[in-house]
């Protein structure tokens, strides 16, 4: 529970109470303070009987008749003296320009605050209750009510004269009374009653539930949640109650409104007051507890509870006792509740205390996360609501946050939280970075230390590098790649790498650092050979970004031998920067280098490198000969002479058959096939390929005496050599193998193509039959001649446009038209006439197909 005010020394009772409070982790609904400036004066010498609020001022009445107009502060603004006994209740129009006051010695007072109007009565006993209509300030609405022993309702007539008419009596003294629109609901010994002003009718009895409660003691206690809902607290009971309009049907006799009861549930101690809080009740209590030691009943401190009212029960939202001054000696009937609609203000008055209860704001709330150490929720709320704000900033809120962190241990999270709490605040952050190296902990903010907007001083940088440099080489190298190199002095750095290297000069990610730290420097050079060094895959990136070729022009065998593959690629992409010539030389001491990069530059063009092919023949030959015999296909540069040399020195048969062909000297290069390699297939295939008679001559001369070579040429010369001509050759009685196989596939082989010629002379005849019936079709057709066409010869229209007159036209199947005077005269030699423009291009059927004369 939540104390309201300061602690006061006193009984033991009190003291009881207090060891029984406990800090609760739920955050309480309201806060409180105490009204001071001019209510402490008056309540040092009186005590406070009623209170009525408003948005705007107070009304505070007292025992000694006393009326009092305050601020919202407390402070007196006007004060009226009534009468030398107490005031039992101060009543004010919605307007706040009209205020009724009664007292126990039965003076009832109604006048203007602004003007002269005013009412006197005195009545022969205490009036105990006075409620002004709402609308006082119109004419129409100039009516107020009492009530002592009866309710008397007083309205101005229109002599401006005062009537009075008894609403009820008989029940007991009136003791609470609520005006709200127009329904007037009061409370006496029996029950609580609403009457209608407009039909003046009394439309409900709600009566007491528990009369063994004394009705001066615990008297009722009322409040209009709006014009038709009415809240009904006595003794532990409270109902909320609905006036509604009667159907016309149900009226008979009965008030055109009937009441209903919403919801009605007991609480745990006593009511002393009732406000309406949006859809919840805010009730303030009187508690009576046992005393464990002494067993004796006294007046515990009151409580002011949030309460969400059900159907048949309530649900406790907060709970809060209140510490007011005398609160020992007080009873139900001393406090009382007021409320200000407008602003949510909740006034507990008692004779020696008034204290003012108010919803906790967004300030409010974050004061308490704060004091919860609830820091991350605490900078969320600010972040949400940073326009409702006054008394905190999210930067104070962050600042404190971290702190906590840091105090607490949590150094990375710390760290991480100050990029989104400081921002762009250098100062902050150099502050912040400062107290992280006071505590050793400059690895956890490195991280999140700003590299772009804002940029901090260089010596921040360098203090975290050298840190790291000094304990963690790896996280050294890491900020180094990480943040841009112009935060820091580069220079320094690296001198500080270099020191470092003195030590440990083999230190791969020391040397790999350096050489970016140069690369920042641009000092390619010293990056370019680390890299080369450390054999490290960047080196290819560096060159290509920073245009480094005229420094890698005599580091040419160091790349290869680090990545032939990138090397060669990134040396031929670029020729125009390191020429070929430059390379081959550079390699000249490493031929099998040389063999790679000369390769490469052979794929990519056949021609570029033509100088060295030549030197690439042997390169070829040592270390790579799979690619030798493509290689002499395909160039046209290299000499025959010397390939066929290094060829026949090595025994490279393949080889040397390609280049003997190549040569022109067939007959040596199947002699080559059938005497080194034995080879009666390749043989034959070579024999295909070069297509001439007298090598296949020379080819069954050398099989004729080797049956397995007679085997392979009966298989495969039929299409090429006729098969007698080996066939009578072979010597009677000479044994080979597979004859009879071999000298089927020959027949079968000769059937087959008798097979082809005969299906392709019968595809040639119906083609030739079909094309011909189509051509004599096309021939037959008719050809459209009008004004449109035109002589090909002289240009004129071919029909006259003279109809009449007789014409002669040749229209030939090319469709083009001529006069007939038009065409030479056919020739003693041939009859037949063909068109002069298709002739031209093609002697064929042009003869003329029409001929038309009139």
């Amino acid at each position: 529970m939540a104390e309201a005010v300061e602690q006061e020394t006193g009984s033991l009772e009190e003291s009881t109470d207090e060891s029984e409070e406990e800090e609760s982790e739920e955050e309480p609904k309201l806060k409180y303070e105490r009204l001071s400036n001019g209510v402490t004066e008056i309540l040092q010498k009186d005590a406070a009987s009623c209170m009525t609020v408003h948005d705007k001022f107070l009304a505070l009445g007292t025992h000694y008749g006393k009326v009092y107009l305050l601020d919202v502060q407390g402070n007196i603004t006007q004060k009226f003296d009534v009468s030398p006994v107490k005031i039992n209740q101060i009543s004010l129009d919605e307007s706040v320009e009209h205020m009724g006051v009664c007292s126990e010695d039965g003076k009832v007072q109604v006048f203007g605050l602004y003007s002269g109007e005013e009412f006197h009565e005195t009545f022969d006993c205490p009036i105990k209750i006075i409620a002004v209509h709402p609308h006082f300030v119109r004419s129409s609405c100039k009516q107020f009510v009492t009530g002592g022993k009866k309710l008397l309702l007083f309205e101005r007539s229109w002599m401006n004269r005062w009537k009075s008419a008894v609403l009820h009596e008989g029940e007991g003294n009136i003791r609470s009374v609520k005006w709200r629109g127009h329904l007037i609901a009061w409370a006496n010994n029996m029950g609580v009653k609403i009457f209608d002003i407009i039909s003046k009718q009394r439309i409900t009895n709600v009566p007491r539930d528990d009369i063994s409660l004394r009705p001066d003691m615990y008297p009722c206690s009322l409040c209009w949640k709006d014009n038709v809902t009415l809240i009904i607290g006595w003794g532990t009971s409270v109902k909320v109650c609905s006036v509604k309009e009667r159907h016309a049907s149900e009226m008979r006799d009965l008030p055109s409104r009937y009441v209903e009861i919403v919801s009605q549930f007991e609480t745990e101690f006593y009511i002393s007051g009732l406000a309406p809080l949006c859809d919840q009740l805010v009730v303030l209590s009187y508690v009576k507890e046992i005393s464990e030691k002494t067993e004796r009943e006294y007046c515990a401190r009151p409580r002011l509870d949030i309460i969400q009212p059900l159907s048949e029960t309530c649900e406790e939202i907060s709970s809060d006792a209140l510490t007011v001054r005398g609160f020992q000696e007080n009873e139900c009937r001393d406090y009382h509740l007021e409320y200000s609609e407008g602003e949510s203000l909740f006034y507990i008055v008692s004779p020696r205390d008034v204290v003012v209860a108010k919803e906790r704001d967004q300030d409010d709330h974050i004061d308490w996360l704060l004091e919860k150490k609830k820091y991350e929720e605490a900078l969320m709320a600010a972040e949400i609501s940073q326009k409702n704000i006054k008394r905190h900033k999210i930067l104070d809120i962050g600042l404190a946050y971290i702190n906590h962190l840091v105090e607490r241990g949590d150094y990375d999270i710390a760290a991480r939280k100050c990029q989104k709490i400081l921002g762009k605040n250098a100062a902050l952050w150099e502050y912040e970075v400062y107290k992280f190296k006071e505590i050793g902990q400059l690895k956890a903010i490195s991280p999140y230390l700003p590299r772009g907007d804002p940029v901090l001083k260089p010596l921040i940088y360098e203090m975290i590098l050298h840190e790291f440099l000094e304990s963690d080489y790896e996280g050294f190298a890491t900020l180094i790649r990480e943040w841009p190199g112009d935060l820091y002095n580069n220079s320094v750095i690296v001198q500080a790498v270099r020191d470092h290297l003195k030590k440990d000069s083999q230190n791969k990610t020391l040397l790999k650092t350096l050489a970016e730290l140069y690369t920042y420097d641009k000092n390619y050079g010293n990056a370019l050979e680390i890299y080369l060094t450390l054999r490290h895959k960047d080196v290819f990136q560096l060159i290509h970004k920073h245009n480094l070729f005229s420094s890698i022009k005599d580091k040419i065998v160091l790349l290869m031998d680090f990545d032939s593959e990138k090397a060669v690629d990134m040396l031929l992409d670029n020729e125009d920067k390191i020429s070929i010539k430059k390379v081959v030389e550079e390699l000249e001491d490493r031929p099998e280098l040389q063999h790679v990069y000369l390769h490469k530059l052979f794929k990519r063009d056949h021609h570029k490198g033509q100088r060295y092919h030549e030197k690439q023949i042997s390169l070829y030959a040592e270390y790579d000969r799979p690619n030798l015999l493509p290689f002499l296909r395909d160039s046209t540069h290299c000499p025959l002479e010397k390939a066929l040399e290094i060829c026949q020195q090595r025994n490279f048969v393949e080889e040397t058959v390609y280049l003997l062909s190549r040569m022109g000297n067939s007959r040596s290069a199947l002699k080559t096939i059938m005497e080194e390699l034995h080879d009666v297939d390749k043989a034959i295939e070579f024999a295909k390929e070069q297509d001439d008679g007298e090598l296949w001559e020379d080819l069954i001369l050398y099989s004729i005496d080797k049956p397995p070579f007679i085997t392979g040429l009966l298989n495969n010369i039929g299409t090429h050599v006729d098969p007698i001509l080996l066939i009578h050759r072979i010597k009677e009685g000479m044994e080979i193998p597979n004859l009879r196989d071999s000298l089927v596939k020959i027949l079968q082989d000769y059937n087959l193509q008798i097979l082809l010629r005969e299906g392709c002379k019968k595809i040639l005849v119906a083609d030739s039959l079909s094309l011909l019936k189509k051509m004599h079709r096309t021939q037959m057709k008719g050809v459209l001649v009008d004004e449109e066409n035109i002589c090909e010869s002289c240009l004129s229209p071919i029909l006259p446009s003279d109809a009449a007159k007789p014409f002669s036209v040749v229209v030939f199947h090319c469709r083009h038209m001529f006069h007939k005077e038009c065409l030479p005269m056919p020739s003693m030699n041939s009859a037949a006439q063909f068109c002069n423009i298709c002739s031209a291009k093609n002697r064929g059927p042009g003869s003329a197909i029409l001929e038309m004369k009139k």
